[in-house]
């Protein structure tokens, strides 16, 4: 059986550069920067945290497996952390958060967060 947590990075990663691609297209297509408002910085913190929060889960398995609900709300604070102390405040500089700005960020977030949850259920399925 591979290591989960290979596969999950492998997964992370080939989902996040075809969610960029898809972005990125639909962006070209209608009209729009491509690569204003920090997609790319986005995409990238986005990777990091899902693959570091997903990697502490699979560390924490077996010593905390009661608690790893808890810990993966703990992660998905530290990426809304991660947004207020990173995004918002160069979101923010023109004294709105624009629909464009928002994407940047909230594709990549949602992207990741739809893939750890589904990951994770199906990981602890398998551990029960």
């Amino acid at each position: 059986m591979p290591n989960p947590f290979l596969s999950f990075t492998l997964k992370a990663i080939l989902l996040l550069a075809l969610g960029f691609g898809i972005h990125i297209g639909t962006l070209y297509l209608l009209d729009f920067s491509l690569f204003d408002n920090n997609i790319v910085l986005s995409y990238i913190i986005n990777g990091i945290l899902i693959i570091l929060i997903f990697g502490v889960l699979y560390l924490l398995r077996q010593k905390l497996k009661s608690q790893l609900g808890f810990i993966f709300l703990i992660g998905s604070f530290l990426k809304f952390a991660v947004f207020f102390i990173v995004f918002y405040p160069i979101f923010k500089m023109d004294g709105n958060i624009s629909k464009l700005e928002f994407a940047a960020f909230f594709v990549p977030y949602a992207t990741g967060l739809v893939l750890e949850t589904t990951s994770l259920s199906k990981w602890l399925n398998a551990l029960e």
